[in-house]
């Protein structure tokens, strides 16, 4: 079963949009038929209800954003993710929800970790085209000269993020 549901974080709203646990979309905002819009075409439901936290279709990608919050910033990483493109963009969110907390990298590095070195406008795109945000972790990459860059959920985000995982990874 398809949901979606939205949970407060100290980042503002988080809403995911879960296949029976699997994430096909999340990020900060409440407005869950924008974040539906973000599915794959060929992923897309036509209706998502919206539903409590514990719902089993959500209650496992929701219990691992409050255990984000609260700490264990590997928690999202343990939740299966389900998104659509070409073979490129696939395996670079593969190889983006490898990027460790507190370890941020430079869109160069991601593009090479991925297998295309000189492809840093093709992994700035998956990036961009990234509708499971948190899950897998567009927010740990980085300008080459160490700005941030842009993020679909707006910089003061990204930024608290990685201040949450530079602390954590610190302590």
């Amino acid at each position: 079963m398809i949901a979606a549901t939205t949970l407060d974080t100290p980042d503002g709203p988080f809403s995911l949009v879960a296949d029976d646990g699997a994430v096909l979309a999340s990020g900060w905002t409440a407005d869950v038929p924008a974040l539906v819009g973000l599915v794959h075409r060929d992923l897309r439901p036509a209706a998502v209800p919206v539903v409590d936290t514990a719902d089993p279709a959500v209650a496992a990608p929701a219990a691992a954003v409050r255990a984000y919050y609260a700490g264990d910033l590997d928690a999202v990483a343990r939740v299966d993710v389900v998104q659509r493109s070409g073979p490129f963009r696939e395996h670079a969110w593969d190889v983006l929800r490898e990027v460790a907390p507190g370890e941020p990298v430079t869109y160069t590095e991601y593009a090479r970790r991925a297998g295309r070195p000189a492809a840093v406008r093709a992994a700035a795109g998956a990036c961009a085209h990234n509708a499971a945000a948190l899950f897998v972790p567009c927010h740990r990459v980085l300008r080459t000269d160490g700005t941030l860059g842009g993020f679909r959920y707006g910089t003061a985000v990204k930024e608290s993020l990685l201040a949450r995982e530079r602390a954590e990874a610190a302590a």
